[in-house]
């Protein structure tokens, strides 16, 4: 089958707002698919509570989303060419990929599962049994990275590496606005501790200490924003530190060409859009060396690497990206080819591929 006989896909997913990774790669994904001239239904893992007052009761309006989410999975699949299930680990599989398999299933739906899950190993260990038993009705597994692909291969499970998918018009080098009077450094994940924004800042402080001038903005929101806050006090700086809150994509892309650096604390993680982004806009990263950012990036090549909670080495980088011009321009040049993968031309390749594989397996 060509592509020109994929007429539809139902990709299955959450949507901004709240923005985040897997909802921003599901809302690009349908903006470029519908470019291919491909009809996109998305249906929606995090839709607004229907009635309205029942996002009020906090235990019976999960019950009124999944019940709504059902509905509209039985509405939407029968229609499909191919079933895009954005799937995430713990809860999310069971709650919302577990049963997009089983009714594409029933509707005779070839189906492409988009595992995006940063605790993959420890789902799998813990919950293979269930998993294993809707993923056999899959017909391609689809990851963005080599580091989730040999999570499953360890399962005995073939996955495609297909990356996401960049915003290139947002994402570009272009009309880089820097200050040379007030270098400027960025955190780009939500408030929240598997992102340890906490080392980000003790780091910033060490750098403040020998660079005049020098200003720290962290966008993002979550429930580790009062202590991050009270944190800046305590360090005496409320003067340099700016939380943004949480911020549209074009405000990001904007916030990355005003930086000098961008910092990545995670302590898990897969293939962070943060990082990806940052590059594309030219911004030189420091970041932790979890999960699939070695596979993403190599130290001092496209960006620098530390290990989890090392304020004083993360500290040390952006000192060096700051004060080495040409050690800059050579990571700026190295990552800006890093993420040519992710652009959309790239992606679609891979990803037709893997959707044309996915129904000729179903209908073998």
């Amino acid at each position: 089958m060509v592509v020109s006989q994929i007429k539809k896909v139902v990709i299955v997913g959450p949507l901004p707002l709240p923005a985040g990774g897997m909802a921003n790669q599901t809302l690009q994904l349908s903006k470029f698919l519908a470019e291919q001239a491909i009809d996109v239904d998305i249906v929606r893992v995090n839709s607004d509570y229907k009635p309205a007052w029942v996002a009020k009761l906090p235990v019976i309006r999960a019950f009124f989303r999944l019940l709504f989410y059902i509905v509209s999975l039985f509405k939407q699949l029968k229609s499909a060419d191919v079933v895009h299930i954005m799937a995430n680990s713990g809860w999310s599989w069971h709650l919302f990929a577990a049963p997009a398999i089983m009714i594409a299933r029933l509707y005779n739906r070839p189906v492409v599962i988009n595992y995006r899950g940063g605790y993959a190993q420890d789902f799998f260990d813990k919950s293979w049994f269930w998993v294993h038993l809707t993923l056999k009705h899959v017909q391609q597994i689809v990851v963005p990275s080599p580091f989730l692909q040999e999570v499953f291969g360890r399962f005995q499970q073939h996955a495609v590496v297909v990356p996401n998918v960049l915003n290139h018009t947002l994402f570009n080098p272009k009309n880089r606005c820097l200050s040379a009077d007030s270098p400027h450094i960025i955190v780009t994940r939500n408030l929240e501790a598997i992102y340890d924004v906490t080392t980000a800042i003790n780091a910033f402080a060490l750098v403040a200490k020998q660079v005049d001038n020098v200003r720290l903005s962290i966008a993002g929101t979550g429930p580790e924003q009062a202590m991050l806050e009270t944190l800046v006090e305590q360090l005496g700086l409320s003067k340099q530190v700016t939380f943004t809150g949480r911020l549209s994509p074009a405000q990001i892309a904007n916030l990355y060409k005003s930086a000098d650096v961008m910092i990545n604390t995670s302590v898990i993680d897969n293939t962070p859009n943060s990082i990806i982004e940052s590059l594309a806009c030219g911004t030189p990263v420091v970041s932790t060396n979890v999960g699939g950012i070695p596979k993403l990036v190599n130290h001092q090549l496209d960006a620098f690497l530390v290990e989890v909670g090392d304020a004083e080495q993360i500290a040390t980088h952006v000192l060096t990206l700051l004060n080495d011009e040409v050690c800059r321009e050579q990571m700026v040049a190295t990552g800006l080819k890093t993420i040519e993968k992710f652009y959309w031309h790239n992606v679609w390749q891979l990803l037709e591929a893997c959707y044309q594989d996915a129904i000729k397996s179903f209908n073998k």
